[in-house]
């Protein structure tokens, strides 16, 4: 299909299955209800029907602050079928951030989960164009906590709707802005397009997870970014299988409970819950109808990729994505998993490593930052030229990552570009300093960043998370680092915490980190 042709990835993703005969498959199973392929059409008209209403166009946008439920794909996928553009937010903001990031937006309808009412006051004070407001439910008692000119509806009285035409989008078309996670700074709206969603269904979901319309995604990453919304959206769907949505927080029991009730064949997971899920000591028996787990956010440590195997009997896929790329491009695929790396580049990608003068770096187990190209790359920043500017460049996106790549092209993580140590005039990575720690018994979780000594001199610092039951003994870890490292790399200083600090998508907040080791 030429870039010129309609093409629109809403129906591409439930119309097609319909059309086909396949209506009656099971497309959503949430908390013990499910939803086939042809109800979820009609909850898209639905959703399609209302916006219309509320006088939002094609082009416009609609934000989302939406918790995985069915809601969630009604609106996201009506609104694209409308040629509208879904903004979907993080759930885990505040009201006065939520607004800030609204307002950026230019969006004048939002549409809420009843679990959020409360930053509705706030997010309308920061956000002086809404005008529209969709609730899940109550819409009366919401309107009187908000001020004229926005008005409040309820997506349970949104009336069902016939079927509602397909806009005349093409793969070039807006679909969606995800706004970035923000570890550093303020988030920025990343635009996807039409074309984008399909492109990681060819590129990551066939060609290393082949699914199939038999699997069963379950997914530790909401929907609200790019991760979670390939998990358990555009993969499943894409295929005509079977999304297993979570509403509520993840937590290794939930979680096993779900695997094992609805008998997820995908699991998708983080570096930080698959080391929850050892910590709870789920037993292997949960995992027996998946195929494979599937870790992103962070850097898999060598020890918890290899003991999460060991539990499951089943291949882990450690690798890299981001919101820019909206899905994964390197990874380790089901017959080949190497603790440590983050694999191969995907098919339908490209990678290389420059250095500070933005020159290709040739020699094997070099490193420098590492630039990707590939189907599913954004067009840009919403309003953000500079930043667009510095990120992408003659069709090669700057990830901020800094990777070696071997001799037989395997690529593995060394740490952001920012988050890089220079100790004693050498360069550290985080991430080899934290998979030493992670192999000790007593460490849960661990983070490394860079702080400045007394001398004005940056030193090494750990952050480490005690493991269920253990105690950290920091003289007991520091001799483990000196049989496992060079001195150079070694901690300097050792912190017990009970928890590290992370963005929604599972990313250590490690600029926080800093500033704890510098105080």
């Amino acid at each position: 299909m030429g870039k010129s042709e309609q093409f629109n990835s809403a129906a591409w993703l439930i119309d097609r299955h319909v059309d086909e005969g396949r209506g009656d498959r099971i497309a959503i199973r949430c908390q013990g209800r499910s939803t086939t392929y042809g109800e979820l059409q009609v909850q898209l008209w639905r959703a399609q029907r209302l916006l219309a209403d509320l006088d939002v166009s094609a082009g416009d946008r609609v934000a989302m602050v939406v918790q995985d439920d069915e809601m969630f794909p009604a609106v996201f996928l009506g609104a694209q079928r409308s040629g509208i553009v879904a903004v979907p937010l993080s759930t885990m903001l505040k009201g006065a951030e939520l607004g800030a990031i609204i307002a950026d937006s230019g969006a004048r309808t939002i549409v809420i989960s009843d679990t959020f009412r409360a930053a509705i006051p706030d997010i309308v004070a920061r956000a002086p164009a809404l005008r529209s407001v969709v609730v899940g439910s109550d819409a009366a008692s919401i309107a009187r906590t908000v001020e004229q000119p926005v008005e409040v509806h309820s997506w349970a009285d949104a009336t069902a709707a016939d079927e509602m035409a397909v806009a005349p989008t093409t793969r070039q078309s807006q679909a969606l802005w995800l706004y970035s996670s923000g570890t550093t700074g303020t988030p920025k709206g990343v635009i996807h397009l039409h074309g984008n969603l399909p492109a990681t269904v060819d590129t990551f979901a066939t060609e290393v997870l082949g699914i199939g319309p038999d699997d069963r995604c379950l997914s530790i990453a909401k929907l609200f970014f790019a991760y979670g919304l390939g998990n358990s959206l555009t993969f499943p769907f894409a295929v005509g299988a079977t999304t297993i949505l979570n509403p509520d927080p993840p937590t290794p029991a939930l979680m096993a409970d779900l695997i094992t009730a609805e008998a997820a064949t995908l699991f998708f997971a983080s570096p930080g819950f698959c080391a929850a899920m050892l910590d709870a000591d789920v037993p292997p028996s949960t995992f027996t109808t998946v195929r494979a787990t599937v870790s992103a956010g962070e850097s898999l440590p060598a020890n918890v990729h290899t003991r999460f195997s060991e539990l499951t009997h089943k291949p882990v896929l450690d690798g890299i994505g981001t919101t820019e790329l909206l899905h994964m491009f390197i990874s380790n695929t089901m017959d080949d998993q190497v603790p440590g790396t983050s694999g191969h580049v995907v098919p339908g990608y490209e990678a290389e490593l420059r250095d500070d003068d933005n020159k290709v770096i040739t020699e094997p187990d070099s490193a420098g930052y590492l630039h990707v190209r590939g189907p599913s790359a954004a067009t840009g920043y919403w309003q953000r030229p500079e930043a667009t500017t510095a990120a992408f460049c003659d069709g090669w996106v700057r990830t901020g990552d800094v990777y070696t790549r071997s001799a037989d092209d395997r690529w593995t993580f060394l740490g952001r570009n920012n988050d890089m140590i220079k100790a004693g005039g050498i360069w550290v990575s985080p991430a080899e300093v934290e998979n030493v720690l992670s192999e000790h018994e007593s460490v849960l979780e661990a983070a490394v960043v860079g702080a400045r000594d007394a001398q004005g001199l940056e030193t090494v610092v750990a952050f480490v998370v005690p493991a269920s039951g253990a105690t950290v003994d920091p003289g007991v870890l520091q001799e483990h680092c000196r049989d496992n490292m060079a001195a150079f790399k070694r901690p300097r200083r050792i912190q017990i915490v009970d928890q590290l600090p992370k963005t929604a998508t599972g990313k250590i907040k490690r600029f926080i980190l800093r500033e704890h080791a510098s105080s």
